[in-house]
């Protein structure tokens, strides 16, 4: 049966519990993936949200009000056929990390960009073995080699569940130090999506607001606070 049915075909979304995984019945079927495999999940609580957002969809079906069953169906379609591949691409990210470059002017925007990434480039530092250095400007610096191969090790050993998770919060924040904070409960994520809007909150201070660029960022920022919802129902409690 098709996933994405424009209408509710089901009446009740229940768990299904299996030793290969945890799963969701629609009336007794088992859902699938949108490439027909089994939508199976590492933990109970990840298939008891799953579920609920089955149960609480109303007679016409909405993709995008059920954000952990579409993170589930990339995990297994995309994210697992591809692990090394996707794994590789967010390692990227530490080569040209947002917190690594920093304003040359005005000097009040250089000041609260260092306050706000100075503490989690430390954390990095400390806690991972990945020291990077910030440079002035969006050209990029080269980083140590031992750094970025440690933060690649860190991504690496994440599962495809994981990895999804872990894909959105970096590509959502442009930081993989800030995913890598999120994953590991450095700082609350709204404090870290806050973080990762320094130079976004200083135009609108200067400049104002635009009402189209609110919308666009209270959009990636609950996709930010999902991806990191969909990470802590990846493990086991």
């Amino acid at each position: 049966m098709s996933e994405w049915a424009p209408r509710r075909f089901w009446k009740q979304a229940d768990l299904d519990e299996r030793a290969e995984g945890f799963g969701v019945l629609l009336d007794g079927r088992p859902v699938k993936t949108p490439a027909r495999a089994e939508l199976r999940m590492p933990t109970r609580a990840m298939a008891e949200a799953v579920a609920e957002e089955w149960n609480a969809q109303g007679e016409k079906v909405d993709p995008f009000a059920m954000p952990m069953t579409r993170a589930a169906n990339s995990a297994i379609d995309k994210v697992g056929p591809q692990h090394a591949d996707i794994a590789a691409m967010i390692a990227g990210y530490g080569e040209t990390d947002l917190l690594c470059h920093r304003a040359e002017s005005p000097a009040a925007l250089a000041r609260r960009q260092a306050d706000a990434w100075d503490p989690l480039l430390d954390w990095a530092a400390k806690s991972l073995g990945a020291p990077l250095t910030p440079t002035i400007g969006v050209m990029p610096r080269p980083q140590s080699r031992q750094s970025l191969a440690r933060l690649a090790d860190e991504v690496a050993a994440l599962d495809a569940f994981e990895l999804t998770a872990l894909h959105d919060l970096v590509a959502l924040s442009g930081s993989l130090v800030i995913g890598l904070a999120a994953i590991h409960r450095q700082e609350d994520p709204e404090t870290l999506w806050t973080l990762s809007r320094i130079d976004e909150t200083w135009q609108q201070e200067v400049w104002g607001t635009d009402r189209e660029a609110a919308a666009q960022a209270a959009t990636r920022q609950r996709d930010f606070l999902n991806a990191r919802r969909f990470f802590d129902l990846a493990r086991p409690r």
